[in-house]
């Protein structure tokens, strides 16, 4: 059995307001990929990474990690495999110091404190914060917030990365430097964000969702050249591809003619 497998089959989510923010989403990912999530403001994709690692639960339709449901009494398992990244890095960051944050879960993995720290400074030392260790995390720029947020996930080593818009207010450098780590990480990782550009140069497949629904399947380069999709879904294409000019007239993408 991979837990690097994931299959969402007619899953639905509605919050008590009854806003519906996943409505019948079926997918499977496989070993290895890397897979992009977009969608505009309220289209479902936080709601979905919620799902990956239980916190949310499907109210109808099922997910599985590898062949086990996420369910109340599997999420201990589910989430030895699937490590989450927040959007928002206080989310995650709660300890004294950087290095005890990182160490929280390796520790509560059952390691002994020698070894979840020994895990912690090989993951700040790859995303290029080990000086941070000491520090506290309420000191740190949000930019270092959020390196060490995605530090104390890999100190998990998980087997699926989830990732809710990791590049959202990070500077330039620290961007780059957030890819060229993704770009390293060799299991199956899933990337929810605004940024086209960023998935465009991550991901091999995108995911994009409309009010809860999956609007299109398939490879990124293509569905993000599409200029038609995209208005559709309340998008604009990356930057990187050039087809905005700058005076702001859309060209017409790759499917227009089709």
């Amino acid at each position: 059995m991979s837990h690097h497998r994931i299959a969402f089959d007619q899953v639905r989510y509605a919050y008590p307001d009854g806003t519906q923010a996943l409505d019948g989403v079926t997918f499977r990912l496989v070993h290895g990929e890397s897979v992009g999530l977009v969608g505009a403001n309220g289209s479902g994709k936080s709601t979905l990474l919620s799902h990956l690692n239980g916190l949310l639960l499907p109210q109808t339709g099922l997910v599985t990690v590898g062949e086990v449901p996420v369910r109340r009494e599997t999420l201990a398992d589910i989430r030895r495999h699937v490590g989450l990244v927040f959007q928002d890095p206080d989310d995650q960051l709660f300890m004294p110091t950087v290095l005890e944050d990182v160490a929280f879960g390796p520790l509560n993995l059952g390691m002994s404190p020698a070894e979840a720290n020994n895990r912690a400074l090989q993951a700040l030392e790859a995303v290029g914060s080990a000086s941070l260790a000491h520090r506290p995390p309420q000191h740190l720029s949000l930019g270092q917030r959020s390196a060490v947020a995605v530090a104390a996930v890999l100190a998990l080593e998980p087997d699926v990365l989830a990732l809710d818009e990791p590049a959202a207010r990070l500077d330039p450098r620290a961007r780059r430097r957030l890819i060229g780590l993704l770009k390293g990480f060799r299991h199956t990782k899933i990337v929810a964000s605004h940024d086209l550009d960023l998935v465009l140069d991550l991901c091999d497949r995108v995911l994009i969702l409309k009010d809860g629904r999956l609007l299109k399947d398939g490879p990124c380069r293509e569905l993000l050249s599409d200029l038609r999709l995209l208005d559709e879904a309340g998008l604009e294409a990356p930057l990187s591809l050039g087809l905005i000019a700058p005076d702001g007239v859309r060209r017409p993408g790759p499917s227009a003619f089709c």
